[in-house]
């Protein structure tokens, strides 16, 4: 899943940006040409968890509405004139929800609509499927829906990233704790081979919200799912299960993942976790129908015997990448960002990103003059606030933007921004007291470099 905004270079000419919109959004000069202003939401109260891909055919926007113990998963696309109408992909009351790892709705190059989900497999804490389903008319109609593997074992399966397989049909990775203790009871499930019945995973009590166990994580060594891997999953257009595959068989149990294509194949990132708990960022590169060796982007060395609940973010412009994540220094938690001319074979030295400190949670796109636009959550003055900036190749960097103000800790969510054309889109979640809602946001370049 993608996600991107910008500041500007120094030494270029001063223009402002003109932001508009609640008294979260700052107000900044910088270098490059850019205007931003707050947008209604096509998304009802209490809603929160957005995601935003990009396609040829511009941005989409998901995001989850919530009404009791009720889930919906709902979408729009961005116009000229604004979001479409929203549309429902689906709904249930035993989904498996956070603020951090969210559902999304990603448009094919054929026009066909997919969407994912994690829906409860059994009574097990940590019983979760990744459910898929799949949309021929632009989102009127959905496909029963269906698992990406035909194991039927509870397992604790999230954080997937979808993404177009070069040339036709769908591709996605995901996290799987294979050594789940079982679970009472025995799940059913759905391989999609057009005679499932649907979805038949099982209902769990009012008001259960999935994966907010993840905390414990952070407070535990040992993870009741045992050892977490990455796994590999791609389907023709015919919606036939082509391949399956492990990509690395020991990860941070539940940090989240990122895959993108390149112009030699497909580009996985996610945090890595070695025997001794070093857990720094790691990609994978799969070209030719095989999965590489991991390498690690850049030795942190950071030592947690935990998951931080923070994963990379990928972007790529032909076979130059751009990857940002969070990492801890002295006790201190920074954000970073890094480019590769070479597919993602080899990345350059990091280049920080936050001014003082940062909750991670980032997101990342090249530009078309080969920078990045990357986002992060900024610490600054006891707030958080979500916050962009421009950095080139060579290293520099524009001055940080102030997008908006977020609630502490997980509660504020993964904020994203996404690009098409001359158009930048922005989705974060307001919070005010126990209530939720979806806020967007878009900025336009005045001379957009093509």
């Amino acid at each position: 899943m993608k996600a991107r905004i910008v500041g500007g270079m120094a030494g270029i000419g001063v223009l402002a940006w003109a932001l508009v919109g609640p008294p979260s959004v700052a107000q900044r000069t910088a270098t490059w040409p850019l205007s931003i202003g707050t947008i209604s939401a096509p998304a009802a109260s209490n809603s929160g968890e957005p995601q935003l891909t990009v396609s040829d055919r511009g941005v989409l926007l998901s995001w989850i509405e919530h009404d009791g113990p009720k889930t919906t998963l709902r979408f729009a696309e961005r116009t000229a004139s604004g979001w479409t109408e929203a549309r429902t992909v689906a709904a249930g009351r035993d989904w498996s929800v956070n603020p951090i790892d969210v559902p999304s709705v990603l448009h094919l190059a054929d026009g066909t609509l997919v969407a994912h989900w994690l829906q409860r497999s059994g009574a097990g804490m940590h019983a979760n499927d990744v459910r898929l389903s799949y949309s021929k008319d632009d989102g009127r109609s959905w496909a029963p829906s269906f698992t990406p593997y035909h194991d039927a074992a509870q397992k604790e399966r999230l954080f997937a990233s979808l993404f177009q397989v070069p040339g036709a049909g769908l591709g996605l990775v995901w996290l799987e704790g294979n050594a789940m203790p079982a679970a009472t009871g025995t799940a059913e499930r759905t391989t999609h081979d057009h005679s499932a019945g649907g979805d038949h995973a099982r209902r769990q009590p009012s008001g259960q919200r999935g994966h907010e166990a993840h905390g414990e994580r952070e407070r535990s060594a040992m993870s009741t799912s045992g050892e977490m891997s990455l796994r590999f999953a791609s389907f023709d257009t015919g919606w036939k299960l082509t391949a399956q595959a492990p990509v690395d068989l020991r990860v941070c149990e539940c940090c989240s993942t990122a895959a993108v294509a390149t112009s030699e194949g497909v580009l996985a990132a996610y945090r890595d976790r070695s025997e001794d708990e070093v857990r720094d960022i790691s990609v994978s590169r799969l070209a030719q129908g095989r999965w590489s060796e991991p390498a690690v982007v850049h030795a942190d060395n950071w030592r947690i015997p935990a998951c931080p609940i923070n994963g990379p973010a990928l972007s790529a412009r032909g076979r130059n990448v751009a990857i940002a994540w969070y990492t801890v220094k002295q006790d201190q938690g920074h954000v970073y960002l890094a480019f590769s001319r070479d597919d993602g074979r080899s990345f350059g030295q990091p280049i920080r990103l936050d001014d003082s400190a940062s909750l991670g949670r980032v997101d990342v796109e090249m530009l078309s003059d080969n920078s990045a636009l990357a986002t992060w959550i900024e610490v600054a003055d006891g707030r958080s606030q979500f916050r962009a900036r421009r950095v080139s190749m060579d290293g520099q960097r524009s001055p940080p933007v102030t997008i908006a103000g977020l609630a502490g800790g997980r509660a504020g969510g993964s904020p994203r921004v996404a690009r098409h054309g001359d158009e930048l889109v922005f989705a974060w979640t307001e919070s005010s007291g126990d209530k939720v809602k979806l806020q967007t946001a878009v900025a336009r370049l005045s001379n957009p470099m093509r």
